[in-house]
């Protein structure tokens, strides 16, 4: 058998290994923490911490905390998708991550065996899916809004301009 020694000896050995690995793993950590991409996709909000101006969309985004470009990729629907298509998608998530009804108890008589499980969901990707429906309602609305702005822009000009056909003269 192996002496005491030579036990504490691997013990100790693995220890140190062990506790450089630890260190080098919390300054890696630290780097890690301080380093921010400038275009980096790498968490949920880069989006979000990168609308900083006025823009309508920027502000649309910082209230809902989710980008545009985020919100069809969890519908699973490209721009420029009729709303129908969104909405279908959006119905399709949305229930696919609700809970199941409990299931109905075996009637006297029958066996109770082992009733298989019923199937988990998300609380979490039904939220976003809710969020994401909501972000891609507000930018129609507001391109909506915006369409009627520049169209009612559009007739006021074409009604403050005199009606006279020009002559080509002074």
């Amino acid at each position: 058998m192996s002496s005491p020694r030579v036990i504490v000896q691997i013990l100790v050995t693995g220890a140190q290994i062990f506790g450089k690995a630890l260190y080098e793993a919390g300054k890696q950590a630290v780097k890690n923490a301080k380093h921010s991409p400038q275009g980096g996709i790498g968490s949920d909000i880069t989006g979000v911490r990168n609308a900083t101006s006025t823009s309508a969309t920027d502000t649309l985004t910082r209230e809902h905390r989710m980008t545009l470009d985020e919100a069809h990729l969890i519908l699973n629907a490209k721009r420029g998708v009729v709303m129908e298509e969104i909405l279908k998608n959006y119905e399709h998530l949305f229930k696919a991550n609700s809970p199941r009804p409990a299931p109905d108890p075996p009637a006297s008589g029958q066996r109770a065996g082992k009733q298989p499980a019923p199937p988990t969901y998300s609380h979490y990707l039904q939220s976003k899916v809710v969020r994401a429906r909501e972000r891609i309602e507000a930018e129609t609305k507001l391109a909506q809004g915006d369409a009627k702005t520049e169209s009612a822009h559009h007739a006021a000009d074409s009604a403050s301009k005199p009606n006279t056909p020009d002559t080509g003269s002074p």
